[in-house]
Formats: C-alpha cells, sequence, structure tokens
C-alpha cells in the first residue's frame, strides 16, 4: 500500500519525537546520577546501622540463633560498605553503585532469615517476620531505585518471604495473613516506587523547562543588552557603552593612578563623500574605517566607539601622553593606508583621511570626567584647522586649546551684554581717485579688566563654540547703526564665518537687519576667507546667492592663503578679491614680485576687482598704481579706528560744504 505524504510526515514527527524523548531520557539520567550516586551511599550507610541495631531485637526474641543472625548481619554490612566504597573511589557508574546496595538489601533479608528461620521461638519469629516487609519498603521508598531495580530486588525480598513462610511450620491463617500483607507491601510500595520516579521525572522535565527558559531569557537579555550597547552600523561599541567604559577609565585614574588617553576621530569631508557617492557608499566607508581602526586598536588593549555620526572615539591605557599621540597618528595612517576614493576633495588629496585630536588624563584642579573628553574635541578642531589628515594632542601650553580658550569661551557669552567687544574700520582707498571708498570692519574683545584679546585667538574660539553666530549678527547691526544709517560712509566690508553661511536662516536674518535699520543691502559687502572650512557645502553656495540677492557685494579675503581659492573663483562671481599682504610684502625680490603679477593677471582674467591688503610705504603705493589695482588697504591708507572718527569726518565734511555754500 502506498505510503501518503500526510503519513510520511507523521512518521518524521513520531521518530523526532522519540529521539527527542530518549535525548531528555538521557540527559535526565545523566543529570541526576550524581544525586542518586550519593543518596545511594548515603541511604546504605544509614540502612546499615539500622540494620545492626536491629541485633538487640534478634537476642530478645531469638536468643538461640542470635550469635548467628548477628554475624550475618555484620558480615553483609561490612562486605556491602567495602564494596560501595570501592566503587566510589573507583567512580563507577551509579547504577553499579545502586546495583550494590540493591544487593546488600537483599543479602541483608536473606542472610538474617536463613540463620533466624531455624529457631525455636516459634511465635516469637513469627511476630519477628513482619519486620521483612522493611526491605520491600527500603528497595521501593528508602533508596532512588530505578523503577526495574526496585521492582526486582524487592520482589527478590518477597519470594525469600513465600520459602520462608513455606518452610516455617505455621498455621494456615497465619500464612493467608502475613502472605496478604507481604503482597500488599510489595504492590503498595511498588506503585509509590513508580508514582516517585514518575514525579522525579516531570520535576526534572519542569526543572529543565524553567532552565531553559531561564537561558532563552538570559540570552535575550544579552542580546538585547549588546543591542543596546552596539551601533548597528558598524558593530562598534556605541556612545551609551562607550561612555560607560569611560566612566570605568576614569574611576581606576582616580582610585589607583591608571592613566588613559581619549582620541575622537572625524573622518574628513564626509558630508561631501556622501554628496558626491550616496549615502550607502558612506556607510561602507564607515565600516571600513571602523573595521580597519578596530584591528588597529587590537594591539593596544583599547576600546573604539561610534561617538555619533562619521566620528570614532578611542579610549586605552597608557603611561605617557607620547604614547597617546603615536596610537593617534597610527590610526592617522591606517585610514590613509585603506586608500578609499574621495575624488572631490578641495585640498589635493584624492582618499578618504581622518582628523584626529587626543588627550592624555593629567593632573589638574577640578578635573571633571567630561574634561578629557573636551580636551579631545578642542585638539580635534585644530587637528581640523591645521589642514586635516593628521593628528593633535591636547597642549594645555597652547592658547589655541588650552584652559585660556575655555575663559574666552566663557568671556564671548557675556561680551555683547557687558560691552566687551567692540568694532574697528580700517579705510579702504581706491587707486584711481585716492578717495577712501569703504571701511572694514574689525572686531575687537577686550576683559572683565580691560586686557585686550587678539582676534588671532578669540575668533577661533568664537567659530568653535558657535559664539559667532551671535556676534556676527551684533556686527552686522552695529556697522549699519553706527556707519550706514547715517552715511557716514558708502560701504562698509564685515568679514563672514563659513559657519555663519551653512546656517540656516542667516540670508533672513541680515535682511531683518536690513530692513530694520533702513540700509541698501548694496552698502554692505561681506568677506568670505578661503580655507579648508570653506569647502565647496550647497548650503554655503545657497546663501551667497541669497545674499548677492539682497544687493550684498560679496568678497574673497586673503585670496592666495588657503586651499580653494580658484575653485570658488570659478563657482561664485566675486565683486571684489582681496590678495593677501605677504604677496605684497615679497615684492622685494623678483620672484616675488612675478607671483604677485601672476596672481593678479589670474584674477583680472576672471573680470574681479582687485585689493591688495599690506600696503604701508610709498614705494608699495607706486606698484600698485604700476600694475594698475583697484583699491588698496594698509597702514599707508589709514589704521584702524572707531566709528567715533568717521562719524567726526563727515560732520566736518558737512561744516565744510555749508560753509563754502554760504560763501
Amino acid at each position: 500500500m502506498t505510503q501518503t505524504m500526510a503519513d510520511m510526515v507523521e512518521d518524521e514527527v513520531l521518530q523526532q519525537f522519540e529521539e527527542t524523548s530518549l535525548e531528555v531520557r538521557e540527559l535526565y539520567r545523566e543529570e541526576g546520577e550524581q544525586a542518586r550516586r550519593k543518596a545511594a551511599r548515603q541511604g546504605l550507610w544509614l540502612a546499615i546501622a539500622v540494620y545492626l541495631q536491629f541485633s538487640v531485637i534478634d537476642i530478645l526474641l531469638i536468643p538461640d540463633v542470635a550469635a548467628y543472625t548477628i554475624a550475618a548481619r555484620f558480615a553483609v554490612s561490612v562486605t556491602a560498605l567495602a564494596v560501595v566504597e570501592i566503587q566510589h573511589r573507583m567512580n563507577f557508574r551509579t547504577e553499579s553503585v545502586e546495583l550494590a546496595c540493591a544487593a546488600a538489601l537483599v543479602s541483608g533479608y536473606v542472610g538474617w532469615l536463613v540463620p533466624a528461620i531455624m529457631t525455636g521461638y516459634a511465635q516469637n519469629f513469627s511476630y519477628f517476620m513482619i519486620f521483612g516487609a522493611i526491605f520491600m519498603m527500603g528497595a521501593n521508598l528508602f533508596f532512588r531505585f530505578q523503577f526495574l531495580l526496585s521492582i526486582v530486588s524487592s520482589g527478590i525480598v518477597l519470594m525469600a518471604f513465600f520459602v520462608a513462610l513455606y518452610l516455617f511450620p505455621a498455621t494456615g491463617s497465619y500464612q493467608i495473613a502475613m502472605g496478604t500483607f507481604y503482597v500488599s507491601c510489595f504492590t503498595f510500595t511498588s506503585y509509590v516506587n513508580w508514582k516517585l520516579n514518575e514525579e522525579r521525572y516531570n520535576v526534572f522535565l519542569n526543572a529543565l523547562e524553567a532552565k531553559i527558559q531561564h537561558n532563552e531569557a538570559t540570552e535575550r537579555g544579552k542580546a538585547l543588552l549588546r543591542l543596546s550597547r552596539t551601533d548597528p552600523l558598524t558593530g562598534l561599541e556605541n556612545r551609551r557603552a562607550i561612555d560607560e567604559k569611560l566612566r570605568d577609565y576614569w574611576s581606576d585614574w582616580q582610585k589607583v593612578g591608571t592613566s588613559f588617553g581619549a582620541i575622537l576621530i572625524d573622518v574628513d569631508f564626509f558630508k561631501k563623500f556622501n554628496d558626491c557617492y550616496g549615502h550607502q557608499e558612506g556607510d561602507r566607508c564607515l565600516i571600513h574605517v571602523a573595521n580597519a581602526l578596530s584591528e588597529m586598536i587590537k594591539q593596544y588593549n583599547g576600546s573604539i566607539g561610534r561617538y555619533g555620526g562619521e566620528e570614532f572615539i578611542v579610549l586605552a591605557r597608557m603611561e605617557t601622553k607620547e604614547q597617546i599621540l603615536n596610537i593617534a597618528e597610527a590610526i592617522c595612517s591606517t585610514v590613509e593606508n585603506l586608500a578609499l576614493t574621495h575624488e572631490l576633495r578641495r585640498d589635493g588629496v584624492s582618499i578618504v583621511t581622518v582628523s584626529v585630536g587626543a588627550a592624555f588624563t593629567r593632573t589638574q584642579t577640578g578635573a571633571k570626567l567630561e574634561k578629557i573628553i573636551h580636551e579631545a574635541d578642542r585638539a580635534l578642531y585644530l587637528a581640523k584647522a591645521g589642514g586635516r589628515n593628521c593628528a593633535r594632542l591636547f597642549d594645555p601650553t597652547d592658547p589655541q586649546s588650552s584652559d585660556e580658550s575655555e575663559n574666552i569661551a566663557a568671556l564671548l557669552k557675556i561680551a555683547i551684554g557687558q560691552n566687551l567687544v567692540s568694532l574697528v574700520y580700517q579705510p579702504i582707498q581706491d587707486v584711481k581717485s585716492d578717495r577712501v571708498e569703504a571701511v572694514e570692519a574689525l572686531m575687537r574683545l577686550k576683559m572683565l579688566d580691560g586686557t585686550s584679546v587678539p582676534p588671532s585667538l578669540f575668533i577661533p574660539v568664537a567659530e568653535r563654540t558657535g559664539a559667532i553666530l551671535e556676534l556676527g549678527r551684533w556686527a552686522i547691526r552695529t556697522v549699519c547703526a553706527e556707519l550706514l544709517a547715517d552715511d557716514h560712509v558708502r560701504v562698509v566690508s564685515v568679514n563672514v564665518s563659513p559657519i555663519q553661511l551653512k546656517t540656516p536662516g542667516f540670508a533672513t536674518s541680515v535682511a531683518t537687519i536690513l530692513g530694520e535699520t533702513g540700509v541698501a543691502g548694496s552698502r554692505l559687502a561681506f568677506e568670505i576667507t578661503e580655507g579648508l572650512e570653506m569647502e565647496m557645502h550647497s548650503d554655503i553656495l545657497r546663501c551667497i546667492s541669497d545674499l548677492k540677492l539682497l544687493g550684498i557685494k560679496i568678497w574673497l579675503d586673503d585670496f592666495g592663503t588657503g586651499f580653494a581659492g580658484l575653485s570658488w573663483l570659478r563657482l561664485i562671481d566675486f565683486d571684489t578679491v582681496k590678495i593677501d599682504r605677504s604677496f605684497l610684502h615679497d615684492c622685494s625680490s623678483p620672484s616675488g614680485k612675478a607671483m604677485l603679477q601672476d596672481i593678479i593677471t589670474l584674477v583680472r582674467n576672471r573680470g574681479h576687482k582687485i585689493l591688495v591688503e599690506g600696503v604701508e610705504t610709498d614705494e608699495q603705493m607706486a606698484l600698485m598704481r604700476e600694475f594698475g589695482i583697484d583699491k588698496i588697504q594698509g597702514f599707508h591708507v589709514g589704521r584702524p579706528a572707531p566709528a567715533v572718527s568717521f562719524q567726526a569726518k563727515r560732520a566736518m565734511r558737512k561744516r565744510s560744504f555749508a560753509v563754502l555754500k554760504s560763501a
């Protein structure tokens, strides 16, 4: 008969069930083996102790054969204990130990019964025989024998009893009563033994199920914990996990002085990578970088995690800051050696690189856990400002990264409200007319005690902390109010940070200021400094376009000192290009003069007006006329001065005009 598919499935299920059942029973046997071995050994010692105590009853009830029964008791006891102890020390299987105990049980009964049945105290012996049931109960209830072994051993005891009952001269009623009693004991104890074994097995199954569920719950908990501590993209530890390790590292340093370093890693121009190759390739890039750094950090016994976006963090226990710097530099080399293509960078590099900032634990007043991360972040900022694809170690003596910059950051927060920030204006002269056609607004900052803070110190801090946004809006509003609203000068140029141009709504905020002050946009010029931060950012290009719609002039500042100048000349129609003073000051040599001429020719061919900075002497002024420069700026024209100076000149011109008119 052909077997149906359902039958085949059923057979397979039954086979799997049988295999599983056999596996579970084997596991039950293995797991219960140690407990059964211990119970058998301990039970035998206890049973023999009771067994030997019954020697007293032998003397009282069957004194004529007591010597033989007692000798049999001791012989069986010593032999049984010796066999079981040898098995225990030689690590015999549990089944062998239990078999020895069952044999001892049967031997104990038979060994006593054979001499006892010879007694002349028939009535006493007839009473004494009832205690034989104890051996059946011992086999079925006292020891934890498997059901089959219990049945066999208690059955032998039952058979020995019936043999003795046959040989012993007793009445029929006695034989019926005692036989019924023994059979009942055998049946009852066997049934109880079967139920006990079944219950033990069910308890084992419940315990096994509970253990499996516990293990599953534990594994799920561990998996969830791993997920909660793991970055889903790179597989590295996430910020939560690395913050916990940072606290552990910090605690060890505070308690036992185990120094460590924190290293922040930022993938250079990663947004541009995403814009160029797409987010999937961007994710692959991060995975490649993460895997390479993870392998590298293993040799230093450090920890690495993804700190967010394209930023990673490394923690490593080291003894010196030089060791931390070596790791930071190795990180740069590791990523560079991957040679992942990044073709649209504008800094002359065509592969993916990273900037690295590192900080090392150091004794300082009021040291806090967050301090080392802040220091690593400041070092990272300097690495990016210093050209990227490099590593910087936080140096507390460096003004750009020291605690002094933190003081400046705090000062910038109150600078506007406390009138600690101000503007001075440097004249810009038209070369042909020799007239001051514009001024450049330059920001100044002073401490609470009146000490001046150089722009080279506070401007980078303002950009790093974001304070430049509020300072920039204040500068534009102040320029409009101090000089433009009342026509004290025709045009004022204001330096604008790339951070401001990237900020959403910057052009709108400028339009609002122009509307509130009643100043036309054409009287403002924004100077944009070229450099690494001035990358081809779509938000910047859009913002520049919006500013030009307001009529604002866009100047390129310090041309020739950065990396992106030529690209920006191609993309943006600048009104004026300012050539850095260093090229003018190099004109004392023929090569320097030729370099300046080449730059002027390049800019002029693009159709931009040219402004040269740093004109300080009559000779330099004559050279500017020779080169046909449009505008100049420098001490030869005028030094930076406060707004009142230009307001006074405007008032003086008005009075002079009024006098001439009346004359």
